[in-house]
């Protein structure tokens, strides 16, 4: 399984949060490649500079060292990720996860996330 983490994803797998699902804990243990997308790098930064998430250090030194611990890649947005955000029906009105979905659907990845209104777009997800 080649997962995507969706950004609270992320985070919880950083802090060990009991947030996460055994099945989520489980799937990112077992998965061939697990990737954190640029645009969730991104979230992260809007909301801790605005003061929405508190960090233990900076984002440009917390991502990093959290991906590599934990041998996650880093994910760029390619044009075509972008593009396909046209195609997607506006279930969810938050930027940062459609172009999540957008890029689960153009790269064939399974979505890590628990977000129901991510489950309703016709990308792959588990949780």
């Amino acid at each position: 399984m080649k997962l995507l983490l969706d950004t609270c994803t992320f985070l919880w797998i950083a802090s060990d949060d009991s947030a996460l699902s055994a099945t989520a804990r489980h799937l990112f243990l077992i998965a061939q490649e697990v990737w954190l997308s640029a645009a969730s790098c991104q979230e992260i930064v809007v909301k801790h500079r605005i003061g929405k998430l508190p960090l233990p250090e900076l984002p440009a030194r917390y991502i990093p060292r959290v991906r590599e611990a934990h041998g996650i890649g880093t994910m760029p947005i390619e044009e075509t990720d972008a593009l396909h955000l046209s195609a997607l029906p506006p279930i969810h009105k938050d930027p940062f996860d459609r172009l999540l979905v957008s890029q689960a659907i153009c790269r064939g990845l399974t979505i890590l996330t628990p977000d129901p209104l991510i489950h309703a777009y016709p990308a792959r997800w588990d949780w």
